[in-house]
C-alpha cells in the first residue's frame, strides 16, 4: 500500500506487497464442481485463421475446445487439463472493467479480433505494456521466427515514435498506463536502450522493464548498471532451465552459464528479475521444481518465477498437438509433485482473485485503481515466502477463506464511502487474526507491515521484499486454442507505432507480421548487432 503523503508515493514494491502479503484473496468456494461445463464462444481455425464457432466443455475430467472451418475441417484441443481446476478458477471472474479511450470500435474492420486498437468491447484495462523497440538480436535460437536476419527485414521504431506510444499509454483513461516492457527481439541491443528506459521513467511509468535473453546483462555488468540509474526496475530473464540440455535444444548452445551469470549481476545491482521458463513437454517440463529452488537461492535478486506453456505456431498434426500440449493446471501438477508437496494445486489463484483488494486499495489510497478483470483461466499465482533455508507458500500460514470473507465485508459496510480510520484500523485487526505466527517465517511481523504501509510510517518492510517470491503461469494462446472470451479480458497488450493497443495473443497469432512490415525497412547484414 501506498504512504498518505501523495498519490505518486506508490512504488512498484508497495504494490507487489499489498496485493499479495497484506491482504491476499484465497481460494474460492467450489461453485459448480458438480456440473459438467460448457459455452459456446468464437475462436480461429488454425489454417486459415478466419473466425469460427467453437464450445468449451468438459470431457473425462478435462475441459476441451472445439471448432469446425467449412474448408479446413473440425479441430479439437486441450483447454484445461483439470476440470476441478478450472471450476474452481472460474468462480474468481469478475465484472469487466474497460479504458474510457478506446481507440477503435466494434465493427470497424469486421469484428474481434480484427479491431484491436483497443476497441470498446474490451473488458481490461492495460495492466502491461509491450513494447518491441527492435527485432535484432544478439541469438540466433532455432525455435525464433522474429529476428531481423530471419524476417529480412529491421523493425526498430525511431526514438520520437516510441516517445509517441509511451504518451499514448499515459494518456489512457480513467488510469494512465503505470508499467511498460521493452521487448523485441533483444532489447539491450537497440543503440539507444538507455535513453528511451530513461525517458519512460520521466514519463511517470512505475515499473520500466525489459525482456532480455541477459548475453549483454552477463557480459557488461557497468551496462546492466547504466540501465539501472536511467530508471530501470526489473528484468524479464528468459530462464528455460538449470541443467544444458533445455538450452541446447531451444537456443542451440548452453546458455545455461550465461543465465547464471547474468543472475549473478543483477543480484550484485539489487535489480528485481523475473524468470521466465518456456515450458515444453519433453524439453524442461521436469525442471520447474528445480527452477523454483534456483530462484530461492537468490532471492535477492528474484522476485518472480513466470512460467509459459509454450505456445504452437503453424500448422501441426492432431496427435503432435496433444502429446506436446502444456495447459496451466498441467504446470501446477507439476509443480506441486517436483516440489514434494511443498506447493500444492490449490496454493495457486486466479489474476481475478485481486479484484476485491483493487476496490479497497482505491478506498485506502483515495484514488481510481487498475482492476483486475482479467480472464480467470489466463494464469494463476501464488507467492512463497523463504524459511528455514526452504520456502512456504503463504497459504500454509493464512486462512486466505477468512481473510476474503472479512475483505469482502469491509467493502459491503463501507458502500461507496472511504473505509475510515476506525474501519481500516478494525479491518487490519482482524486480519492479523487470521495469521497463525507459529507457522509463519519469523521475519513475518504482520502488525509492523501493517503499521507501514497503512499508517504513513515508511516503506513495505525490507525484509519482506527480500524474502518473498512471485510464482506464476500464463499461457498465451496459440490458433488451436484460442478464445475470444479470453482475449476481450486480455490486461497484456502491445502498443505498436501506429498507436494501437492490440491484445498480447491476437497480435503473436494474426498482427505481428503486418505491423512489422508496415514500420520497417530490408534488413541489411551491416545493421551490426545481430
Amino acid at each position: 500500500m501506498s504512504r498518505r503523503r501523495s498519490p505518486r508515493t506508490v512504488t512498484v514494491e508497495d504494490i507487489y506487497l499489498s496485493r499479495s502479503v497484506l491482504i491476499p484473496m484465497p481460494s474460492a468456494k467450489k461453485v459448480g464442481q458438480d456440473a459438467s461445463y460448457s459455452r459456446d464462444t468464437k475462436s480461429l481455425c488454425p489454417v486459415c485463421l478466419s473466425v469460427v464457432k467453437a464450445r468449451v466443455f468438459e470431457k473425462g475430467g478435462q475441459v476441451l475446445i472445439e471448432k469446425a472451418c467449412k474448408e479446413h475441417g473440425s479441430f479439437e484441443d486441450v483447454y484445461w487439463s483439470d476440470a476441478v481446476q478450472f471450476k474452481r478458477f472460474a468462480g474468481y471472474q469478475t465484472e469487466g472493467d474497460p479504458i474510457e479511450n478506446p481507440q477503435t470500435r466494434t465493427g470497424s474492420k469486421g469484428g474481434c479480433p480484427q479491431d484491436c486498437g483497443l476497441c470498446d468491447r474490451h473488458q481490461t484495462r492495460t495492466m502491461l505494456a509491450n513494447v518491441d523497440v527492435t527485432n535484432r538480436c544478439n541469438q540466433n535460437c532455432p525455435i525464433c521466427f522474429a529476428n531481423s536476419a530471419t524476417a529480412g527485414y529491421l523493425y526498430e521504431p525511431s526514438l520520437e515514435k516510441i516517445r509517441e506510444i509511451l504518451e499514448m499509454l499515459r494518456a489512457q483513461k480513467p488510469v494512465p498506463v503505470d508499467v511498460v516492457q521493452f521487448s523485441g527481439g533483444e532489447p539491450t541491443v537497440h543503440p539507444r536502450i538507455l535513453e528511451i528506459i530513461a525517458m519512460a521513467k520521466e514519463m511517470g511509468f512505475e515499473a520500466v522493464i525489459i525482456a532480455s535473453n541477459g548475453v549483454r546483462i552477463a557480459a557488461d555488468i557497468d551496462f546492466a548498471k547504466r540501465m539501472k540509474d536511467a530508471g530501470l526496475r526489473i528484468v524479464y530473464l528468459q530462464f528455460d532451465g538449470v541443467t544444458p540440455e533445455p538450452y541446447i535444444q531451444a537456443r542451440g548452445y548452453d546458455a545455461l552459464p550465461v543465465k547464471q551469470k547474468a543472475v549473478e549481476n543483477l543480484c550484485k545491482l539489487r535489480i528485481a528479475t523475473v524468470l521466465v521458463p518456456t515450458v515444453v513437454k519433453g524439453v524442461n517440463d521436469g525442471q520447474l521444481g528445480g527452477i523454483i529452488d534456483y530462484g530461492v537461492k537468490n532471492i535477492l535478486s528474484v522476485k518472480g518465477i513466470n512460467f509459459q506453456p509454450v505456445a504452437f505456431t503453424g500448422r501441426i498434426e492432431d496427435s503432435e498437438l496433444k502429446s506436446r500440449r502444456v495447459t496451466v493446471p498441467d504446470v501446477m501438477r507439476l509443480v506441486e509433485e517436483q516440489t514434494d508437496g511443498r506447493i500444492r494445486k490449490e496454493d495457486w489463484l486466479p489474476v481475478p482473485a485481486l479484484a476485491p483488494l483493487d476496490e479497497l486499495m482505491e478506498k485506502v489510497t483515495k484514488r481510481r485503481w487498475m482492476r483486475s478483470s482479467v480472464h480467470a483461466h489466463c494464469g494463476a499465482g501464488l507467492f512463497v515466502f523463504e524459511k528455514d533455508g526452504s520456502y512456504v507458500p503463504m497459504s500454509r500460514f493464512m486462512d486466505l477463506g477468512e481473510a476474503r470473507r472479512i475483505v469482502l465485508d469491509a467493502l459491503e459496510e463501507s458502500g461507496d464511502g472511504d473505509l475510515g480510520l476506525a474501519r481500516t484500523a478494525k479491518l487490519l485487526l482482524d486480519l492479523a487474526g487470521t495469521i497463525d505466527m507459529k507457522e509463519a517465517p519469523s521475519y513475518f511481523d504482520w502488525k509492523e507491515l501493517a503499521k507501514r504501509a497503512v499508517f504513513g510510517s515508511g516503506d513495505v518492510s525490507e525484509t519482506l521484499k527480500q524474502k518473498g517470491m512471485f510464482i506464476g503461469c500464463m499461457h498465451f494462446m496459440d490458433p488451436y486454442n484460442f478464445d475470444l472470451e479470453r482475449v476481450e479480458r486480455c490486461c497484456i497488450h502491445y502498443a505498436t507505432p501506429d498507436k494501437r493497443l492490440i491484445p498480447f495473443c491476437t497480435y503473436n497469432t494474426l498482427h505481428r507480421e503486418g505491423v512489422e512490415k508496415k514500420f520497417s525497412v530490408k534488413f541489411q547484414k551491416n545493421f551490426g548487432a545481430c
